[in-house]
């Protein structure tokens, strides 16, 4: 297939290696010629084009199969989140219609999900979002939906929080003293390893329903206590203490993704942040 990756940057990246080592033909969407070279050596075609601009859904190759909208936001605020993921979504998703396209993946992030009671969110939970921009998130969700009932083969990948190699904050926040023990530290830390979100991307791709939501997420979250004491041990650090602790309004739920990984026959080859974590402890330079 010809697959086009919006966003083509740490997870695209990373999906686009595993396309290209497969056979596909990949085209790498980034809005700056910065890593083009990169891509390229990766057997990615590198496109430069901001899909934000009017007009730019033209640039865009003519012979596609599939399209993975993997952009991001470029920072907080919802203006930054309507211009990422409506309207550059709009420009994708008139493409995706044009062009006939066989599949149509968008991932979007479990940081709609607000609630703060501790409990359980599959995927057929209703979004509850508490930000404005968690209420743009929903909106892209409805957009991709609305997009699927028309016809256009798409599908919803809901991600938590990312982390892997080049993304290992969670270290530097034990280590500093941001990330502690304290009020609030029982909350669920839900998070996705690089390699189990760029493997969930290519299972939505390949075997994915239309119109379907779909959950990539560890198969065991853990208390933030429980993060904090194991990241710490592991750093022969004592476990940091906030009097502060954490931020009362901060959601606390758990994400599930069980029936994600069981309708896409679709393991988790890092079960929990111990696992994915451990491969990095006492042998990791500073962190950028």
């Amino acid at each position: 297939m010809h697959i086009l990756i919006a966003g083509c940057g740490w997870l695209g990246t990373a999906v686009a290696r595993q396309l290209v080592a497969r056979g596909d033909r990949v085209t790498g969407v980034r809005t700056s010629p910065d890593g083009a070279e990169a891509l390229r050596a990766l057997g990615v075609e590198p496109l430069v084009l901001d899909l934000a601009e009017p007009g730019s859904g033209a640039r865009l190759p003519a012979d596609l199969d599939a399209i993975l909208a993997l952009q991001s936001a470029r920072g907080r605020g919802e203006a930054s989140y309507r211009r990422a993921y409506l309207t550059v979504n709009h420009t994708l998703l008139e493409a995706a219609a044009r062009l006939r396209v066989r599949a149509f993946v968008h991932t979007g992030s479990t940081g709609l999900f607000g609630q703060r009671d501790g409990g359980d969110v599959d995927e057929a939970a209703p979004p509850a979002p508490t930000t404005p921009e968690g209420r743009v998130l929903v909106e892209a969700e409805q957009a991709i939906l609305a997009a699927a009932a028309l016809g256009v083969p798409a599908s919803l990948l809901r991600l938590s929080g990312l982390y892997g190699p080049g993304r290992l904050w969670l270290l530097d926040a034990v280590a500093q003293g941001r990330l502690a023990l304290g009020p609030g530290d029982g909350a669920w830390m839900n998070a996705c390893h690089q390699e189990d979100a760029a493997a969930a991307v290519l299972a939505v791709l390949d075997r994915g329903r239309a119109g379907a939501i779909y959950h990539a997420t560890d198969e065991h979250p853990l208390p933030r206590r429980e993060v904090v004491a194991f990241i710490a041990e592991r750093l022969g650090i004592p476990a940091p203490v906030s009097a502060t602790g954490l931020d009362p309004a901060a959601p606390d739920r758990r994400i599930l993704g069980l029936r994600t990984r069981e309708e896409l026959d679709l393991p988790c080859r890092w079960p929990s942040l111990r696992e994915g974590l451990d491969p990095f402890l006492g042998r990791r330079g500073p962190e950028k």
